[in-house]
This record gives structure tokens, sequence and C-alpha cells, in this order.
């Protein structure tokens, strides 16, 4: 089970995690977790430059190593990167020190200062240790593309009916999504084109600047 839209209650009690940006400016943010992977990330980044997007890629630590040339590639084309772990850890079945050495071994292959949790799941503990170091980041429109009990236009109206402005939305470049993403992704595209809407990377800065204003 899983919510699609993340309700304000969750965002209240957690309020130094980044949910969503502005809802004042015409942008969204695709986010991509659990890549780089060769049957998969190489499309998501085609299909982005088609539309002139950009997204933020929180990447497996692991998967850096193994396909370092896609992750170079995504570098080179202006999107943002996060730290998604190097094994992609639950925080709530690890022990805190391991999963802090799991992030801590990513950084040797991801150099960004923003974290998501693999399943958003993190300990008290583990989150503060983190916060140190990274802007821990979320979401507010979860899509579902990882669902296999779902079909494609249903992921497809998870995304475009809890859309707005400044929104974060998560997809997956791993393989279990692709055959949803590869539907999804481009109408999506095309839904925030005919509304004005563009996605953007995530930048530290600008989100520090938006935290410290809230």
């Amino acid at each position: 089970m899983y919510i699609i839209k993340t309700p304000k209650v969750i965002r209240k009690l957690f309020p130094n995690y980044l949910w969503n940006k502005s809802r004042k400016k015409p942008y969204v943010y695709f986010t991509f977790d659990d890549g780089p992977i060769p049957k998969v990330t190489p499309w998501v980044l085609d299909t982005l430059k088609s539309y002139d997007m950009h997204g933020t890629f929180f990447c497996v630590g692991d998967n850096v190593r193994k396909h370092s040339k896609i992750y170079n590639r995504l570098i080179a084309e202006g999107h943002s990167v996060g730290n998604h772990s190097y094994s992609h850890k639950s925080g709530w079945g690890s022990d805190v020190e391991k999963y802090l050495d799991d992030v801590e071994l990513c950084s040797s292959f991801v150099q960004s200062d923003l974290y998501r949790p693999p399943y958003g799941r993190l300990k008290p503990l583990q989150a503060e240790a983190i916060r140190h170091q990274y802007q821990i980041v979320m979401w507010d429109v979860l899509s579902g593309d990882f669902d296999q009990n779902i079909t494609a236009e249903q992921c497809y109206q998870n995304v475009i009916q809890n859309l707005k402005p400044g929104s974060i939305i998560v997809f997956h470049d791993n393989i279990k999504s692709f055959v949803t993403l590869k539907e999804v992704l481009p109408r999506v595209m095309e839904y925030c084109q005919s509304r004005g809407l563009s996605s953007k990377g995530i930048k530290y800065n600008s989100v520090k600047k938006e935290l410290e204003i809230a």
C-alpha cells in the first residue's frame, strides 16, 4: 500500500524535508529513483531531451559504479542528481550505523547534497545524521509506476490529478517500472506543456532559500 498524494499532516510532521517547491512558478520537478541502468535511463534522458525538460535522478551508488557512462551523460545534459544510498537499503530495517555507512559509500560515486531514502523510509536517528550533510528530498506526488497491479492509464491519472506547480513527482528508472513509464512519462510531459509547465532539476541552493523563507 502507498499514498499517491502526500497528506499535509505528514509534511507538517517533517518540516525539514523537502516535499514540494514554489507553487508560484511554472515548474514541476520530475524525479527518477533507482538508476542508472542501461535499459531504462538512456530512454528517460532521450525523452526529457525531446521535450526540453530536466529532471533529478536519485541514483543508487552501485548502479553508478557499474554504469558510470550513463551517469556522466545525465550530468553532461544538465540534470540534477541525488544520493539514493549505495545498495538501496530500507532505513526501517537497517542498523543506524550500517545505513549511514551505505549512504556514505554512495557519496563516493554520486556527488550531491540531496538525499532521498529508498522507499521514503528513515529512522529518526538516521534522518538526524543525514540532515547534517544533505537536504532530504521527498515528494508530494507518487506516480505508482512500480505498481504492477495498476494500468498505465491509472498511473497517468495518479499524476495529472494531483500535479500542480511546484510538485515533486516520483518516477523510477528501473526495469520493474519501465513498461508503465514508457507509456506514462511522455503523456505527463505533454500534459504539463499544455498547461504552461516545464520540469526542472532540483538544486540545493534554491531548496535552502525556499526552506528559509517558509
